[in-house]
């Protein structure tokens, strides 16, 4: 028995609602429900009463509920956020539209820019003019605000951006203004670019600006509703939200800065990506997470997952940099495709089998379902090519109906490329497996790091049933399947510490830098983020402190992240950050500049509480089941590397305990999630109980999970 209360965290995606109570350290249980779009605090209020009855504790014991939501993303990407003005120095309205100044698809004689979230006619322009170093060219005019104001009121703002040029030295300016605009304007939600986002480039920054006021209206209406609907059910314990960058902040602070929340489900399933490695001492990972509208895969090494200060959502061209809107926020570094359990498939102009984007989210979700969908989905193909337990799916709440999948992929795949059923299915999945393995190579491109040899950490409710056949089609040999891995991401929230990021453009060379500027700027990063870490943490609770420098040579127009885990000496600060610097620059590109002026850009302080525990591997005696289980049933598997059709056994993870080895093809189910073990690959259970699936004749030497 513990004294320390239960928890409960929530993970809104586009199909499923997943919740998971922590009862006690190491005790969860855990459900998923369908999204209810209209209004999303439904699933989780009803979801969260389901769970309480079901665990026989009280409301009154929930001391913490951890919530992430893809609302934000979403609104943005449907473009159903609020009204929206700018207010910026005179002359500089349509940077937010002249973007990077290039065509990011150059062969596409039709390509069209994204549009803006703001219009022109509510860009809007007053006299003031900051110089590069913060200095006051020409002086913030009250008089040219104020003669905006009725065009604001007369055009009913919701919510009002302010970016003035190189307000991220001096937000003086800015200041000024908000105070005219919160007296003029009650009511109006107003968001400052000194704020949300002090780093040089005005585009990046007015963009993420914008996007911030564009969604907070939505957001902190919904926040301030699920707060309201908790308390209602009896829960006293605070609300955290789950940030893209991994860590937790105070309901407040996600009102006030919801654009830093744009990858909050994602953020958690990497938490617990980089928990399992850490566990398991898996040096090189990738996790992978498939839901059922979307699927992401985030590099992990050393049990740290990539991290990044630029993300771009609504691309117009999915794999094409520049066609999306770019945001400056902190963020683990991902990427994401439209490919998940929910995802459409249809025959494209041209003959070919297309899948994704387009998603049948939860209503009406896949023609399985018998909710009213007639398109088929991934869902419907797995069904057919028997990865899915029709009876078990989704611990059995929902029934699969094989015939309405076989009738949805025969009318829309099948009958227009003239397939089978079998074909259609296998045609459908082989698609979305090479999308999401290709989405995979170019990401590791990216960034310079190989595939080959990484163990991948595969959770999320459809990550399972795909996860080995991507890993065969990137030379990968081995998986790891978490325990409560349907709930992946949920379970990484109550893993995720209390933290924030602060950053500082200043602009210095390196060879100019000396200790006291340097303490300068990082103290007062640390005053700004230990205010808000205070707000979610007990007083006195330990704080790590993680400072990092954008450097560039000169005249580059990018940089290089290092990271400085504690401070050097003074007299060794110049000759530490050259070394990391040139460190990371080789590892980029192979080699180094030399003679070149090196220059100090941009400052970043990450402040964190320490780590939560309880993660689902914490149980005590997780492996109840026996040495040598008994299938629950057999059904037909279609092998996708062989277009092969074979009996499988389909197991209950809980009956599988220690020794017990699983050779494919073979099926393990559980409530949230089903495991497709192909022929080639055995499976077995970690001693925490997380599933081990290997590729037979493969060295097993990636750590202690054999």
């Amino acid at each position: 028995m513990t004294d320390r209360p239960a928890r409960l965290a929530v993970d809104i995606g586009g199909t499923f609602t997943d919740i998971v109570l922590e009862t006690a350290p190491g005790s969860f249980l855990s459900g998923k429900y369908l999204t209810t779009h209209a209004d999303p605090e439904r699933a989780v209020l009803e979801g969260t009463r389901d769970l309480i009855a079901k665990s026989g504790i009280g409301p009154e014991r929930i001391g913490l509920v951890v919530h992430g939501t893809t609302l934000a993303t979403n609104a943005l990407i449907e473009r159903k956020g609020a009204k929206v003005a700018l207010i910026t120095t005179r002359g500089f309205r349509d940077s937010l539209e002249m973007a990077y100044e290039h065509r990011f698809e150059v062969s596409d004689l039709y390509m069209e820019r994204p549009a803006p979230l703001v219009p022109r006619w509510l860009r809007l322009e007053v006299d003031e003019r900051l110089a590069a170093d913060g200095a006051v060219l020409r002086p913030f005019d009250a008089e040219s605000l104020m003669a905006v104001i009725p065009t604001l009121r007369d055009e009913a703002v919701e919510a009002v951006a302010v970016c003035f040029l190189h307000s991220y030295v001096n937000g003086a300016h800015e200041r000024l203004a908000a105070e005219i605009l919160r007296r003029e304007l009650p009511g109006v939600r107003i968001t400052l670019s000194h704020e949300i986002c002090p780093e040089i480039r005005e585009y990046e920054r007015g963009s993420t600006t914008c996007a911030n006021a564009y969604v907070q209206p939505v957001m902190e209406s919904y926040l301030r509703r699920l707060k309201q609907g908790i308390a209602d059910l009896g829960i006293p314990g605070e609300i955290m939200l789950m940030m893209s960058s991994g860590g937790l902040c105070s309901l407040d602070i996600a009102c006030a800065q919801p654009i830093k929340l744009v990858e909050s489900g994602p953020a958690g399933g990497a938490v617990l990506a980089a928990s399992i490695a850490e566990e398991l001492k898996i040096e090189k990972a990738i996790a992978f997470d498939m839901g059922g509208t979307t699927a992401k895969l985030v590099l992990i090494d050393d049990a740290t997952p990539q991290q990044s200060r630029n993300l771009e959502v609504a691309r117009a061209y999915r794999f094409l940099r520049g066609s999306g809107m770019p945001l400056r926020v902190p963020v683990i570094d991902l990427v994401e495709i439209g490919a998940g359990g929910g995802s459409l498939a249809s025959v494209d102009t041209l003959g070919r089998v297309a899948v994704g984007p387009e998603s049948a989210g939860s209503e009406p979700g896949p023609a399985a379902y018998a909710r009213g969908g007639t398109r088929p989905a991934v869902t419907d193909a797995d069904l057919i090519l028997g990865k899915i337990d029709p009876v078990g799916f989704a611990g059995g709440s929902i029934t699969l109906d094989l015939a309405l999948s076989a009738r949805a992929l025969d009318a829309h795949v099948g009958l227009p490329a003239g397939m089978d059923t079998r074909t259609a299915a296998i045609a459908v999945v082989e698609a979305v497996d090479e999308n999401m393995a290709n989405a995979a190579r170019v990401h590791a491109t990216d960034n310079g790091a190989q595939l080959e040899g990484r163990t991948m950490i595969a959770f999320g409710g459809a990550a399972p049933m795909h996860a080995a056949r991507i890993a065969q089609k990137l030379s990968i040999s081995r998986i790891i399947v978490p325990k409560g891995a349907g709930v992946g991401s949920a379970h990484g929230f109550l893993l995720a510490p209390v933290s924030y990021e602060a950053v500082r453009t200043r602009l210095i060379p390196l060879d100019l830098l000396d200790a006291a500027q340097m303490e300068t700027i990082v103290a007062a990063m640390r005053a700004e983020a230990k205010a808000v870490v205070d707000l979610g943490l007990p007083q006195g609770a330990a704080l790590s402190e993680i400072v990092s420098v954008y450097m560039r040579y000169r005249g580059q127009g990018h940089e290089i992240m290092v990271t400085l885990d504690r401070m050097p000496p003074a007299e060794a600060l110049q000759a530490k950050l050259l070394a990391l610097f040139e460190a990371e620059y080789r590892r980029h590109f192979g080699r180094v500049i030399p003679g070149m002026d090196i220059e100090c850009l941009t400052w970043k302080l990450a402040l964190s509480g320490p780590r939560n525990g309880g993660a689902p591997a914490a149980a005590g005696s997780v492996l109840a089941g026996s040495a040598t289980p008994k299938p629950r049933k057999t059904q037909t598997l279609v092998d996708l590397q062989s277009m092969t059709d074979a009996p499988a056994h389909v197991y209950q993870r809980g009956d599988l305990g220690a020794g017990a080895v699983i050779r494919g093809p073979a099926i393990i189910t559980e409530d949230e999630t089903n495991t497709m073990i192909p022929q080639g690959f055995t499976a077995h259970l970690t001693p925490a109980g997380h599933l081990v699936l290997d590729a037979v004749g493969a060295q097993a030497s990636q750590g202690e999970a054999a």
